[in-house]
């Protein structure tokens, strides 16, 4: 499971959410605009709720690993509809340009 830390308050909810989240958050303010959303989360009780979040450029969202005996939360379809907004917020590519992959050679061992 995973906090999100949004707003002066936390939501509990699965891994795969709150990178998607983070991950828009930060196509959202890459290009100075915003978006909502409704997300899945987990209340205190165990119980299964819904949360809206409004994230802009200035928003300051933090997300940290949460050990819980709970089953994560798990949205595939709304993972893949962020995924999908995130696509369209990138940069266009002209046709035909290759992608290029860069491999991190860093030694994080080392850091």
């Amino acid at each position: 499971m995973e906090r999100i830390h949004y707003a002066n308050d936390s939501l509990l909810t699965g891994h795969a959410i709150a990178k998607a989240v983070v991950d828009y958050a930060e196509a959202l303010a890459k290009n100075n605009t915003s978006g909502s959303m409704e997300i899945p989360v987990r209340h205190e009780d165990g119980s299964l709720g819904r949360a809206n979040l409004l994230l802009g450029p200035a928003s300051q969202v933090v997300t940290e690993t949460e050990e819980s005996d709970l089953d994560d939360v798990v949205d595939d379809e709304l993972v893949a509809r962020l995924r999908a907004l995130i696509g369209d917020l990138a940069p266009a590519r002209p046709q035909g340009e290759p992608v290029s992959e860069q491999t991190d050679t860093r030694d994080y061992d080392d850091l």
